[in-house]
């Protein structure tokens, strides 16, 4: 990895000559399993793969310069999985720590992780502060890590804790509007997303950032996570930059 570029770098032209800055992109990283089962390989192999091309799109989010992106690298919902298959990604938690966390740290990448830890193995609960700590004070592109992450569970802690102050008489009931919830969520102080990318064809957020999509472009595509690569990562870039973002309003040409 190399360091951040000039944020300039990621300007994608609009067709009229304008450029549409891409700060934040959510990455849902679908379609491991079915990528193996395609190749008759195991649902391991299918993770394995995936990993290496999340290795892949973190450098090229570096180097096109992006300021923030957001992994969705386990839900709430995936304890559901076999035991098998979630040992075998709390395996590649620890193996991309141990293994990539150095690189990231010199390519000057600062990590944050989001999700609920109560409850989470404590060895695993201090990786990720581990690799939290260790990036704290870098300057350039932030990687979010959604980990033990569920919209709902986050939107639903952030209201216990509004509803604790209101009933203690820190703040008054009038005084909860969007921006005191933004600011309880576990994503607070960072823009929200202005794109979110799927593959494997599915079109649904699967509870990922559901209060901060509200005005976020989405772009699904039918490639299985393990063959999203650089060109995949830029071609949804470039059709985001040919969007006209309203956020509510009306678009220029009807004004």
């Amino acid at each position: 990895m190399t360091a951040n570029p000039d944020p300039a770098d990621s300007m994608f032209p609009l067709p009229d000559g304008k450029a549409a800055p891409v700060r934040h992109v959510g990455l849902i990283m679908d379609g491991n399993g079915r990528w193996a089962q395609a190749r008759g390989l195991s649902r391991s192999d299918g993770h394995r793969h995936g990993l290496d091309s999340l290795r892949r799109m973190i450098r090229h989010a570096v180097r096109i310069g992006l300021e923030y992106v957001t992994i969705y690298s386990f839900s709430s919902e995936n304890w559901n999985r076999p035991e098998t298959e979630v040992s075998f990604l709390m395996s590649l938690l620890r193996r991309f720590v141990q293994r990539d966390l150095s690189e990231i740290h010199q390519a000057n990448v600062r990590i944050r992780v989001i999700g609920d830890r109560e409850g989470l193995e404590p060895g695993i609960r201090q990786l990720l502060v581990d690799a939290e700590q260790l990036t704290r004070t870098n300057s350039g592109m932030t990687l979010v890590v959604a980990f033990n992450y569920g919209a709902r569970d986050e939107i639903t802690r952030a209201v216990r804790s509004i509803a604790r102050d209101v009933e203690t008489g820190v703040i008054e009931p009038d005084a909860v509007t969007p921006e005191l919830i933004g600011d309880r969520l576990d994503t607070s102080g960072m823009p929200d997303p202005d794109l979110i990318i799927r593959t494997s064809g599915e079109m649904r957020l699967s509870n990922f950032l559901m209060w901060q999509a509200a005005y976020s472009e989405f772009y699904f595509c039918e490639c299985h996570w393990p063959d999203f690569d650089e060109v995949a990562f830029d071609k949804a870039l470039a059709d985001y930059s040919s969007r006209e973002r309203r956020f509510g309003g009306l678009s220029a040409k009807a004004l």
